[in-house]
């Protein structure tokens, strides 16, 4: 969850922070215990554009692998090195966690597959890294990044991760997150954890990653990898995918099985695709999902899902038809809002007809119904968690006392205020608990469905987030005064985020928000947006923003 984003919905945080982005930030020395200090943000890399597979795109990377040029084994090589070049050293972005010991073994593996004339499909061989709170039956952890859980190895793979692999993907390693995906403070620093600490935006070395798939976002945007799974609660593929100028899916909560993920919210989350173009989310999304009888979806759904999201990958598919814009983001912070108005009108030239329309002013409303089941459910799903995961933390409760125990090391620049107050929770049988969820999904459900009704819209569009903002120990986390990702994820409806533009070096996405497990139509929309636009700019890894 990115929980910055509960900041998004205070009238003062939108009224004073339209000049943020431009604000200096302080160079992010900070260092592990035993580590060398990081360099300071001063000067900057090169673009990467000389990496053998810079902006490789999954396609790329299978013709290449086709025709000999290169193998399973050669790609996972070259992204490893790439890590170890980047994640570890010079500009140290800190969004890998730990690489898979097993990876070039998997590799040759698939290799020999492709080699006897078998491949799997489109990730046959492809590296992936994956979020550090997805479980993974191999010699890696899964921590959520928390030193509570160092050490704890996972007894099988998550649902999904035996989809990745059935999918021929090389597992190369695991993404660093803000702690307990950013539900610890209310004063957390997104895309710190104690076990990982502070990930780095690849864009302005001094900006944060967003939260709390902060790790996957920068490592994705970076080139370390192919394509990375994040997850999200409310915020934590979309948010940071917006601010590394990446596309992040987030699905139909119950689409992607959630067996195996540490969890904060039953009702609420999901792992998603984060990519850097919509046809690798597509075509992820597809190897992701399946059904799991140990995790019943959400919501009812009667109609098949696609095999294959690519087929609805058309240039053409906003021609003709009715897309909502949320009114309220076409006034918003001046630079934002002049991305926003120019994506619009790429909407337009497109064939679409364009509808204005209130959305937030009916959901914002639900925002502390939204914390209340948030509260409630974590508790809940984390002490199921941890009741057989074989870790040395077994409930909350032992949680919070390792940190209190470990207090220099777990919590040297913010709190557990939320850890505690989900510990204070009754349980999920508790009548506040019950119309909190009332209140917050079936409201968030009503006002999307009522939305899309009363206008005849295919999709509403919104800015995803505002500007990476600076990485603040002191202080932590602060609103850039904008935001979409709420409505669809208290609802658990799809929300993609695509790449359009920047200000001052820093990326912002466009958000197309659709009807439950309609996947394809916002992937169909955002291909068309995003083939027409050709946003994504690949990161230069700068000492700050320009200026």
């Amino acid at each position: 969850m990115d929980r910055r984003l509960f900041l998004n919905r205070s009238t003062l945080a939108a009224l004073t922070t339209a000049l943020l982005p431009v604000v200096a930030c302080q160079p992010t020395t900070e260092k592990a215990p035993g580590e060398a200090a990081a360099p300071p943000a001063t000067t900057g890399s090169d673009d990467g554009s000389a990496f053998a597979l810079h902006e490789a795109t999954v396609t790329e990377l299978q013709d290449r692998m086709a025709k000999g040029t290169e193998t399973a084994r050669s790609l996972s090589e070259k992204y490893l090195a790439r890590i170890k070049e980047v994640n570890e050293q010079g500009p140290m972005l800190r969004a890998v966690i730990e690489t898979n010991p097993d990876a070039l073994k998997i590799a040759d593996e698939l290799d020999k597959e492709r080699k006897a004339g078998k491949v799997r499909g489109p990730l046959h061989g492809i590296p992936v890294l994956i979020k550090d709170n997805i479980d993974s039956g191999d010699q890696m952890m899964t921590t959520a990044g928390a030193l509570a859980l160092s050490g704890h190895k996972a007894k099988q793979d998550a649902f999904i991760v035996q989809k990745l692999r059935a999918a021929g993907a090389v597992l190369l390693g695991k993404t660093n997150l803000s702690e307990w995906a950013n539900f610890r403070s209310t004063r957390s620093v997104s895309g710190w954890s104690s076990r990982g600490r502070q990930s780095r935006n690849p864009y302005a070395l001094d900006r944060n990653t967003s939260g709390s798939s902060s790790g996957s976002g920068a490592a994705a945007s970076a080139n370390l990898c192919a394509v990375a799974v994040g997850t999200e609660t409310d915020g934590s593929v979309v948010s940071p995918a917006s601010c590394n100028g990446l596309v992040g899916l987030k699905p139909t909560v119950g689409l992607l099985s959630r067996s195996g993920i540490i969890p904060i919210s039953s009702t609420q989350d999901t792992a998603g695709p984060m990519t850097r173009t919509v046809r690798d989310a597509a075509i992820l999304l597809g190897a992701l999902q399946g059904p799991d009888p140990a995790d019943p979806a959400q919501l009812v759904n009667s109609a098949p899902i696609p095999a294959d999201y690519t087929t609805f990958l058309k240039a053409d598919a906003l021609k003709g038809q009715r897309i909502g814009v949320e009114k309220s983001h076409l006034s918003g912070p001046p630079a934002v809002a002049a991305l926003f108005k120019a994506a619009v009108a790429v909407l337009k030239a497109q064939g679409a007809t364009i509808v204005e329309v209130e959305l937030l002013k009916q959901t914002d409303p639900l925002g502390e119904a939204e914390y209340e089941v948030l509260l409630y459910e974590f508790k809940d799903g984390v002490n199921k968690y941890l009741a057989s995961a074989g870790a040395t933390v077994r409930n909350l409760a032992e949680v919070i006392a390792f940190n209190k125990a470990h207090e220099a090391e777990a919590m040297p620049y913010f709190q557990q205020e939320i850890l505690m107050d989900a510990e204070k929770t009754d349980g999920l049988s508790s009548a506040k608990y019950k119309a909190a969820v009332q209140k917050s999904v079936a409201g968030a459900r009503k006002a999307l469905d009522s939305v899309m009704r009363d206008n005849q819209l295919m999709a509403i569009v919104g800015v995803t987030t505002g500007p990476a903002w600076c990485i603040d120990w002191v202080n932590g986390d602060y609103s850039t005064g904008i935001g979409f990702s709420s409505p669809a994820a208290m609802a658990g409806y799809p929300h993609l985020t695509v790449p359009m533009g920047q200000v001052l070096g820093l990326p912002v996405g466009l958000s197309f928000v659709g009807p439950a497990y309609e996947e394809g139509r916002v992937l169909a929309l955002g291909y068309a947006y995003e083939q027409a636009s050709k946003k994504r700019m690949a990161p230069k890894f700068l000492p700050t923003v320009a200026g």
